[in-house]
């Protein structure tokens, strides 16, 4: 697997948008309960991402029915499916000026991609 970014300028990834709302109170919150400004970069990113593993539900896994897309939804919900969790990893990694973006993987379902196949969202930072 080869990866390249998208946009070759690091500010493209520090951007706060609708679905990485890292100003959101419940953001602000969760990065002052994990002490993220305390932390060195590298810190920063494995104690964000222990607690989005740790913490925050894989809506497939859980059989839920919820839709979360944007980070302080799945905050919020404390759930998700891929994207969204990375959503909320992207969210706190920003916020902290960890220049964070997205890939994603075309799975295969079953034994052959004609059978179906899913996207999975994931980060790099």
């Amino acid at each position: 697997m080869e990866l390249s970014c998208e946009k070759p300028e690091l500010k493209n990834y520090l951007q706060e948008t609708e679905v990485i709302n890292y100003s959101h109170r419940l953001i602000q919150k969760t990065i002052a309960a994990l002490a993220l400004d305390e932390l060195d970069e590298v810190g920063k990113i494995k104690q964000a991402f222990l607690f989005v593993r740790d913490e925050i539900s894989h809506s497939w896994d859980i059989q839920s029915q919820k839709v979360t897309c944007a980070a302080s939804d799945v905050l919020r919900e404390k759930e998700g499916i891929c994207y969204a969790k990375s959503h909320l990893l992207a969210a706190l990694l920003r916020a902290q000026g960890v220049p964070t973006g997205f890939c994603y993987q075309r799975l295969m379902l079953f034994d052959t991609l004609e059978k179906g196949y899913a996207l999975h969202g994931l980060n790099a930072v």
